[in-house]
């Protein structure tokens, strides 16, 4: 009975942590005094937790075409704030402002979008350590 309770704890603790090293703080993928502005087609979306990514295709001055990675918030979180899935529609133009990741990768904290229609909906999570 013992064993079996040890088994069930370390089982446990084993996926809480998984889970935990999957999730990030805002301040270690993230640099605050990098912020950028990026204009592009929204070419795939992944909406899930711990937070969506969506993807567009920006045009560089050069003329090459090239992806960049855009996370925001968990989808509800998007949600209550106006920001739901059918709101990015593939092939749409998007600007995203946001934060250039630390190690220089096309990657960004979505902090705000503006979507093809217009509307202005923030992307990041209020008190992740991000700038506001």
């Amino acid at each position: 009975m013992k064993s079996r309770l040890i088994t069930c704890v370390a089982v446990v603790v084993v996926i809480l942590g998984a889970r935990l090293a999957a999730h990030h703080s805002f301040a270690a993928q993230y640099d605050p005094t990098k912020s950028i502005r990026i204009t592009g087609t929204l070419s795939k979306v992944e909406w899930g937790n711990p937070h969506t990514y969506f993807y567009l295709d920006v045009k560089e001055q050069d003329g090459t075409v090239v992806t960049w990675g855009c996370e925001g918030a968990a989808p509800a979180q998007l949600s209550r704030r106006g920001f739901k899935r059918g709101d990015l529609k593939l092939g749409d133009v998007m600007t995203v402002d946001g934060y250039r990741a630390r190690d220089g990768s096309r990657l960004m904290d979505a902090r705000r979008v503006t979507l093809a229609d217009g509307r202005i909906v923030s992307g990041g999570s209020p008190g992740d350590g991000g700038p506001q």
